[in-house]
């Protein structure tokens, strides 16, 4: 079980690196980091096609990563 869920573990961590990079980038430095943050807040920015689907296949792989590292620590134990 084990050596199951390390495998996934590394495989789903190796689809969450290739997504982050696939993506974008919505804007270059500290003040457009700022400003980006609240425009997406607000939701003056959406997201359509592909990059809509990288979005949700990030957030997709980042619960997976977490619940499959969680899942190691506790079979580990």
């Amino acid at each position: 079980m084990y050596t199951f869920l390390s495998a996934l573990l590394i495989i789903v961590s190796i689809g969450l690196v290739i997504l982050v990079l696939l993506q974008s980038s919505k804007s270059a430095g500290l003040s457009g980091a700022i400003s980006g943050g609240a425009e997406q807040l607000f939701g003056k920015q959406k997201a359509r096609g592909f990059e809509a689907v990288l979005q949700r296949l990030t957030v997709v792989f980042a619960v997976l990563f977490f619940v499959l590292a969680i899942a190691v620590t506790y079979v580990k134990l």
